[in-house]
């Protein structure tokens, strides 16, 4: 690992980016947290139950989902960004928009999370360069609208790594230093389970770029596929164990909506490897 922080967290051990959805469709929770009061407890307790970041999100990008607009993003997050502050752990923007990731940094966001990599809209790049904040680029094909339609790789191992370098080069030369910049290979983003697994099987290749992954696996499709749970809600054992196999494979960022679970998980892994 080339540096030992990001947005000022130590990453000496996995850190837990927990997920706040502001959002009415989300595949995960169904709208729970849409109501501003309802996200910011749900903030809250996440960092009781061990978050070390919070993922704030105004538009869901699931499968077949279609955009958001940047207004209503912005009615959604401001004021859960607001709520969450006091609690003093880095709050990440889950945005494709520029004009969000501007406002959201300005109300005290300290990273964005573009699950594009700052590729879907063209003014992204140079909003974020012109900020402080931190920023996860994450790998994905198409729009979500359409992104699980056939998705198609000849090696998703070496494709996807090479993706990330070059989004890693574009922010580089768009002024957005290195220590400011952690990649995410986009489990499902464009992908079927068995490129999932790959990429999975591979974050050594991911971990060679010398930056923190990031692995979002959390109660994804693939993980109802391959265990046969249809709901999301349901599949926090096999979230646990994909962020379990991420840990081991180097992932020094998880993120998840079972903060408590994967700590607990994380905790005897940790306790198993020094015994």
């Amino acid at each position: 690992m080339t540096h030992l922080t990001f947005a000022g967290v130590a990453l000496d051990r996995p850190r837990l980016l927990g997920i706040v959805n502001v959002t009415p469709d989300s595949f995960s929770d169904g709208g729970r947290f849409f109501d501003a009061g309802a996200a910011i407890a749900h903030g809250a307790g996440l960092v009781e139950d061990g978050a070390d970041l919070l993922d704030i999100g105004g538009e869901s990008t699931r499968p077949g989902s279609q955009g958001t607009p940047a207004a209503e993003q912005l009615a959604r997050v401001l004021p859960v960004i607001e709520g969450l502050k006091p609690l003093g752990r880095p709050l990440s923007i889950d945005t494709r928009d520029a004009t969000v990731m501007r406002e959201a940094v300005a109300a005290g966001a300290a990273i964005v999370n573009d699950v594009t990599g700052l590729t879907h809209d063209p003014a992204a790049l140079a909003a974020v360069a012109a900020t402080k904040a931190s920023v996860i680029l994450c790998h994905s094909r198409g729009e979500p609208a359409t992104m699980q339609q056939h998705p198609r790789y000849g090696d998703v191992v070496a494709e996807v790594r090479d993706a990330l370098a070059a989004l890693v080069a574009r922010a580089e030369a768009a002024g957005i230093a290195r220590t400011r910049l952690a990649v995410d290979p986009g489990i499902g983003f464009g992908k079927t389970p068995a490129h999932n697994l790959a990429l999975l099987r591979r974050l050594d290749a991911l971990a060679a770029l010398g930056l923190p992954v990031l692995i979002g696996a959390s109660r994804k499709g693939f993980i109802g596929r391959l265990t046969g749970v249809e709901a999301a809600d349901r599949r926090v054992a096999g979230s646990v164990a994909a962020a379990l196999w991420a840990a081991e494979q180097g992932a020094r960022l998880l993120r998840v909506h079972d903060v408590a679970e994967t700590r607990q998980a994380l905790a005897i892994w940790a306790a198993i490897e020094k015994a």
